[in-house]
C-alpha cells in the first residue's frame, strides 16, 4: 500500500479539512493587486511565509513536524497536485486514479494498489480538478462535465464530474516517465526477443507501413516511440495525436494535436482534419498516435500514395481483429466503399501488424508480429512471423513463456531484395526456432510501457 504523510490528527480527512481552511484564509488576506506586480519567486516566498504564520498559531494545534507538512501541502495545493503530490513525484507510479474524495488508487509495476490519501470532501476535489483544468486552458462544469487534457509535465489528465459521475468527481492521470525507453530496454524487460527487435528495426528502415495493436495500457505508444528512433534523421515526419504522447528524436518532426470545440461549439480540429493538412506538408512519413475513426481512410490513402513507412496504433485484441477494426473505421469515414474494395485498400496499405498484450500479471509482451500478405478469395492473408506462447507461472508470479520464429519469410523481404536492398543478413531471423532472450531477472516489467 502506498502511504502518504499521516499527521497525528483524528484522520487524514481532518488534516485535509484543516488545510482547506488555512488555504481559504490565505486567499482572504492576499492582496491580488500587489501579487500581479511581484516576481514568481517573491510571490512564492510571500505565500510560504503566510502559510508558516497561519500554521504556527496556537489554535491550529500542530506540532513542528505537522506544521512543516501542512506548509508543504498548502504550497502543493497552490502550485502542485495537492494531496496527490507524493504520488506524482513517485517514478514507479504510472497511473493515478481518484474515485471520489475517499478512494485514491495507483498503478505500480502493472498492478493497482490502494492508498491512504484522501481529499477533504467533494468540494476540495472539485477545486483540485478546476485548478488543473484551468492550467490546461480548459473548462469543466455541469454543462461540460468531461475533460481530457495534457498537463504541463506531459501526463494525460481525464476528469468526469457529477451528474455523470455518480460516486463524485473522478480523476484519471496517465503518467509518462522522463526516461525514454529504447528497444534495448524492451528486450531487457522481456517484452520481445532480440531477433524480433532486429526485424522491427529493419521494417522501420525499409519503410514498411506498420500498425501496432493492443488493449489499453498494453504498451502500444511505448513501442511506437522505440521504433521511431530508427527513422533516418534526414526524413520529415508529421505526428498526429489527440493528446501528444509521442517523443520523436529526429530533427525534422512536426507534432500536431487535435483541438476540441470552444464553448460555442466551434473551432474543433479533428485528427482527420490534421491528416488531410499533413499531406500538404511534404512529409516522408506520417505517424498517427491512435486511429479510432474516419481518419483511417486518409491514413491508408497516405500509405498508398508515397508515404511509405507510416505508422499508427489501433485498439484490438489480435492482429485479425485489427484489420476488422480498420474496416469499421473506413466505414465510419462516410465513404461508401464496398467491403471487397475496402479490404483490398487495407491490404495494399498495411505491411506489418504488431500485437502487444498486457498479461494479467502486469507484464507486457509483443505476442505476435504478423505480415499482411494480401487478399485471397475475399479474405485477408496473414502470416505470423514471430509469436509468444505462455507456458505457466513462476513462483514469483511472473509469466513463463517463450518467443518463437514461425519460419515464414516475409513477402515484403523479397520485395526489398528486388529493389537492390541486401536482405541476406536478415534471412536467419526467420528460421523456425525458439528465440533467445536476455530478460532481466526479478523484474516484472517496464513501468513506463504505455
Amino acid at each position: 500500500m502506498v502511504t502518504a504523510f499521516n499527521p497525528a490528527l483524528t484522520t487524514t480527512r481532518d488534516f485535509q479539512r484543516l488545510k482547506q481552511s488555512l488555504h481559504r484564509q490565505m486567499i482572504d488576506v492576499i492582496d491580488f493587486s500587489r501579487a500581479e506586480s511581484m516576481t514568481e519567486d517573491d510571490l512564492r516566498g510571500q505565500l510560504r511565509s503566510l502559510a508558516e504564520y497561519l500554521c504556527s498559531r496556537s489554535e491550529t494545534n500542530l506540532s513542528g513536524q505537522q506544521r512543516d507538512a501542512m506548509v508543504s501541502e498548502i504550497m502543493d495545493e497552490i502550485y502542485g497536485f495537492g494531496p496527490l503530490e507524493p504520488l506524482m513525484n513517485d517514478p514507479d507510479v504510472t497511473d493515478v486514479l481518484v474515485n471520489g474524495p475517499d478512494r485514491v488508487l495507483v498503478e505500480k509495476k502493472g498492478q493497482l494498489q490502494p492508498t491512504d490519501i484522501h481529499f477533504a470532501d467533494d468540494q476540495h476535489l472539485m477545486q483540485f480538478i478546476q485548478r488543473l483544468v484551468g492550467r490546461a486552458g480548459r473548462r469543466i462544469d455541469e454543462s461540460n462535465p468531461i475533460v481530457d487534457a495534457r498537463l504541463p509535465d506531459g501526463s494525460r489528465f481525464n476528469a468526469v464530474i457529477p451528474p455523470l459521475a455518480l460516486c463524485g468527481p473522478t480523476v484519471s492521470i496517465r503518467r509518462f516517465g522522463n526516461k525514454r525507453l529504447a528497444m534495448e530496454d524492451m528486450i531487457g524487460f522481456g517484452s520481445l526477443a532480440p531477433a524480433m527487435a532486429d526485424f522491427l528495426i529493419l521494417a522501420v528502415r525499409a519503410r514498411m507501413n506498420i500498425i501496432v495493436s493492443g488493449g489499453t495500457g498494453a504498451g502500444k505508444t511505448t513501442l511506437l516511440n522505440c521504433m521511431s528512433r530508427f527513422i533516418p534523421d534526414s526524413q520529415r515526419v508529421v505526428t498526429i495525436e489527440e493528446t501528444a504522447e509521442l517523443k520523436l528524436q529526429q530533427s525534422d518532426v512536426i507534432p500536431l494535436e487535435t483541438r476540441l470545440p470552444n464553448m460555442e461549439g466551434k473551432g474543433a480540429v479533428t485528427q482527420r482534419d490534421l491528416l488531410r493538412n499533413a499531406l500538404r506538408m511534404r512529409p516522408d512519413r506520417i505517424i498517427v498516435g491512435e486511429s479510432r475513426g474516419g481518419e483511417v481512410l486518409d491514413m491508408l490513402q497516405a500509405m498508398n500514395t508515397g508515404h511509405d513507412g507510416s505508422m499508427s496504433t489501433v485498439h484490438a485484441n489480435n492482429p485479425r481483429e485489427t484489420l476488422d477494426r480498420l474496416e469499421l473505421m473506413v466505414a465510419l469515414s462516410g465513404t461508401e466503399l464496398p467491403p471487397r474494395i475496402a479490404r483490398q485498400y487495407i491490404a495494399n496499405a498495411v505491411d506489418i501488424v504488431i500485437h502487444v498484450t498486457r498479461l494479467h500479471t502486469g507484464e507486457r509482451r509483443v505476442t505476435r508480429i504478423s505480415e499482411l500478405v494480401g487478399i485471397r478469395d475475399g479474405e485477408y492473408q496473414m502470416e505470423d512471423l514471430f509469436v509468444y506462447r505462455a507456458s505457466g507461472q513462476a513462483a514469483d508470479g511472473r509469466t513463463l513463456g517463450a518467443f518463437y520464429a514461425t519460419g515464414h519469410e516475409p513477402v515484403s523481404l523479397r520485395r526489398l531484395a528486388a529493389t537492390g536492398f541486401d536482405v541476406s543478413q536478415y534471412k536467419p531471423l526467420f528460421e523456425p526456432r525458439e528465440l533467445e532472450t536476455s530478460q532481466k531477472q526479478n523484474h516484472a516489467d517496464s513501468d513506463e510501457s504505455h
